[in-house]
């Protein structure tokens, strides 16, 4: 199983990502989590105490490896460097153990975000590669709005791509807008789990305005969980309400994907 969780920011991709990812790891499976969002903090949705997720080093800002693989060094203009660097020992050297979750950290290639082809950003789409097409854990990838890191090929790899909202319009329009560009890449499952929900009203306020796309379920307010990531600690540990709705979820995830 490989999932790309997006959506806007703050609408819990990383409450989501970091809960199935417990979940897929509770049931005695391999799981590589991916944050690949530039305000990473899927470490602590995890149960991963600060010490040990400063570990899990960002990718893009690792320098001398990138010059390693790639032939060149960030932030140094011009010259030619290698488009199929060796990524395939990275989760082992660079990714942090915890409860049968592996976590990788991305990081913001800068030049990436100007539409530079640069050595970092070529090794960071080029490991996105590898982990869906190559690896044989469940990955879950907690993306950014923009899935930067995903290419034509390897975001047809993926599973599903999981669109997290809130009501609220903005959250609608982004979902659009993640579904058209997710199929443009060739992605054929893009599901939608409704979250921040307080009342009905606000269901059925999701359920209108992405009428066509298909959900998995919804997640409440629950006061667990922001209790939780006040706390610092993961929903899966201390948001057993959370919890159950997310596994419910999964439930929902995995019957879809094996029909």
């Amino acid at each position: 199983m490989k999932i790309a969780v997006t959506g806007k920011g703050g609408v819990g991709k990383t409450t989501l990502s970091g809960l199935l990812a417990r979940l897929y790891a509770a049931e005695g499976k391999k799981v590589l989590a991916v944050d690949a969002d530039p305000d990473a903090n899927l470490a602590s949705a995890l149960g991963i105490s600060p010490e040990a997720a400063a570990r899990a080093l960002p990718l893009a800002e690792q320098s001398d490896m990138i010059e390693e693989r790639t032939g060149s060094r960030p932030g140094r203009p011009g010259g030619m460097f290698s488009i199929n660097p060796k990524v395939d020992d990275i989760p082992e050297a660079y990714g942090v153990q915890h409860e049968g979750v592996k976590l990788l950290v991305m990081g913001k290639s800068k030049e990436a975000a100007a539409g530079c082809y640069c050595p970092e950003h070529v090794l960071l789409r080029r490991l996105v590669s590898h982990l869906i097409l190559k690896r044989d854990e469940v990955v879950i990838l907690d993306m950014e709005a923009g899935i930067e890191h995903l290419t034509r090929g390897t975001a047809g790899s993926v599973n599903a791509f999981i669109v997290v909202v809130e009501p609220g319009q903005r959250s609608m329009q982004t979902a659009r807008q993640i579904e058209s560009l997710a199929h443009g890449l060739g992605v054929k499952e893009v599901f939608v789990v409704g979250n921040k929900i307080r009342t009905e009203a606000e269901k059925d306020f999701i359920l209108e305005h992405l009428k066509g796309m298909k959900f998995l379920g919804f997640m409440s307010y629950a006061g667990d969980a922001v209790t939780a990531d006040l706390d610092g600690k993961s929903p899966y540990d201390a948001a057993p309400v959370t919890r159950e709705e997310v596994r419910k979820i999964k439930i929902a995830l995995d019957q879809l994907m094996t029909k």
